[in-house]
């Protein structure tokens, strides 16, 4: 088998959208993922990949570190070492993946795929042009065009390998409510989020709330309204196997949205229009798509909202919620 590697330099939800043009490449070849410390907790967690490589970019993030000539060396030389015969730079629209593919050229690699808008001279050997379309799509159109293509009976979905649940799940149905992101412009606000707690479990629902770490006073607020706060408490695995165990999960537009996708349970949407729904949104799971999308911020990219109150999510109700759950339990139900 020739080995194959492939670049996603950016958070776990990123790379998971990155799966499925994995596992085509997999289908025929070893691959290696190359992915930021953001995504490797994903990283290790998608079907087909062989071995991972883990390296701080200095040019994707929201926090990316210095350029650092040791580590940049380490990277050249260790990917030397792994005898790679061709690679795959995968990038959302907005990135250039010409600084990777300079880096790989310099390790060696005598082939090299990207989508790019921008003259690549002699650093990319399929200089690919994907449809406007799903960040999963793109991934797929640039492997394809390389000469992969998913094997029969796959159709593409996002996944995950199988993880063990944790003894402390609790007992279903249950919905989970997952209130923050990375980027604060995607998330609710934690008062949008409580009163969206409080309806469901006045629905009826036993509801879990989930988080970082770094957001337990989040969870304990939105928590109050009547749910289960698990906050700090779920490392990505677990997270896996939680939101494999929910009857739904409301989420905004962050990693747990697409995680909860690869474990094949529906998820409504709470979508900031600061990036593309047609981009970004849950994939190939049944989703209601809540939030205005032609609100101001449309299309900005802003990380925090430009608009006072944050009207895109502020502006769900709690109703909303309940009756998209309500019937995303059921479509699965039949």
């Amino acid at each position: 088998m020739r080995t194959v590697l492939i670049s996603r330099m950016d958070n776990d939800g990123d790379v998971l959208l990155a799966g499925p043009a994995v596992r085509a490449v997999a289908a025929t070849d070893r691959v290696v993922l190359l992915v930021s410390p953001s995504g490797e907790q994903a990283a290790r967690m998608l079907p087909g990949v062989h071995d991972v490589f883990v390296w701080p970019c200095p040019w994707t993030g929201f926090d990316p570190p210095a350029v650092d000539p040791v580590s940049v060396g380490t990277l050249v030389d260790a990917l030397r070492l792994a005898r790679v015969h061709r690679a795959f730079i995968l990038t959302s629209f907005h990135q250039s993946p010409l600084p990777m593919a300079l880096l790989l050229r310099m390790a060696g690699l005598g082939w090299i795929g990207a989508a790019s808008v921008d003259y690549p001279g002699s650093l990319l050997d399929l200089r690919h042009h994907p449809e406007p379309g799903h960040e999963v799509e793109r991934a797929l159109s640039l492997v394809r065009a390389g000469g992969y293509d998913l094997p029969a009976g796959d159709d593409g979905r996002l996944a995950i390998r199988d993880t063990l649940p944790p003894t402390w799940l609790p007992e279903a149905p249950f919905v989970v409510v997952h209130p923050g992101a990375s980027v604060p412009a995607r998330a609710p606000g934690a008062k949008t989020a409580r009163a969206m707690v409080e309806a469901l479990v006045a629905d009826g629902h036993q509801v879990v709330v989930t988080g970082s770490a770094s957001e337990r006073e989040l969870t304990a607020e939105v928590a109050a309204g009547g749910g289960i706060d698990l906050g700090g408490r779920t490392g990505f695995r677990e997270l896996a196997a939680l939101l494999k165990a929910a009857s739904c999960v409301v989420v905004g537009n962050t990693g747990p949205a697409h995680l909860a996708a690869a474990v094949g349970t529906p998820v409504v949407s709470l979508f900031a229009p600061v990036v593309s729904a047609e981009n970004w949104a849950p994939w190939g799971v049944p989703t209601v798509l809540l939030g205005d999308q032609q609100a101001p911020c449309q299309a900005t990219r802003a990380r925090v909202c430009p608009v006072p109150g944050h009207p895109c999510l502020a502006g769900i109700s709690a109703d909303e919620v309940v009756v998209a759950v309500r019937k995303l339990i059921e479509e699965v139900a039949g």
